[in-house]
């Protein structure tokens, strides 16, 4: 592996069609890129049994770590915004400490790497958009204010039974409407809900920053590893160091 500029490890849900296919479209030259997949049992994506999912997934985060760790990442991603909603700041923080400790690597979460990028763009005030259920959003929601970002408008996806099948027109969509000229930026959450084909044309379009779980961890991941190659196409935030 000698001559890799970083090794990016992502924790990814089971049966999550995106994760890789996004991280790989954005991985720039001479970064390497290593997925393992998170334990849960039941229908993946689906809204029903979503937080008894979310809690198989954490409770079996140390052996899921424990083998992604193996090729000596740079930098491990948790590949799921929804863990940080359903654990909460201090409990999260206690965790990534004792997984840091048994792994010897950095570990970061799809939230945290969304909470740096919001804070480089200079952004508190934002519009939340989700492919959840109502009540994992409400969590979403809860948790981005409790870390001091203000959400001046947010939305869930009607009629959506699995986040696996929704698309990218759903995220422009759902972009769209959960737009207000008080938010200083649009949040797109969740890693099943492809995104990175619109961000560049809707942040044309709102005039503000767009970014989703995907752009936020890519960029945090690479920045972390000592990698600030912009990457244009994908909206401002990946055009930053």
């Amino acid at each position: 592996m000698i001559g890799w500029r970083a090794r990016l490890g992502f924790l990814v849900p089971p049966g999550n069609p995106t994760v890789e296919t996004e991280m790989i479209e954005l991985a720039p030259p001479g970064v390497s890129l290593h997925f393992q997949r998170m334990v849960a049992h039941g229908i993946g994506g689906s809204l029903d049994g979503q937080n008894e999912r979310n809690q198989m997934m954490i409770d079996h985060l140390g052996d899921s770590i424990e083998l992604l760790a193996m090729v000596n990442p740079d930098v491990i991603v948790i590949a799921h915004t929804a863990t940080s909603y359903h654990l909460g700041s201090e409990a999260e923080a206690a965790l990534l400490a004792r997984l840091h400790q048994a792994s010897g690597v950095r570990i970061v979460t799809a939230f945290g790497a969304v909470s740096q990028s919001l804070q480089r763009l200079g952004v508190r005030r934002l519009a939340l958009g989700a492919p959840y259920s109502a009540e994992v959003t409400l969590q979403g929601k809860a948790h981005l204010e409790a870390n001091g970002f203000e959400i001046v408008n947010f939305a869930n996806l009607p009629d959506v039974t699995n986040i696996y099948v929704t698309t990218t027109e759903d995220a422009d969509r759902l972009a769209r409407s959960i737009d207000t000229e008080a938010a200083q930026a649009v949040f797109l959450t969740g890693t099943g809900m492809p995104t990175l084909p619109v961000l560049e044309a809707l942040e044309h379009d709102l005039r503000k920053p767009v970014i989703s779980s995907a752009s936020a961890m890519m960029w945090h991941a690479l920045r972390s590893s000592g990698v600030r190659q912009p990457i244009p196409g994908y909206g401002r935030l990946l055009t930053l160091e």
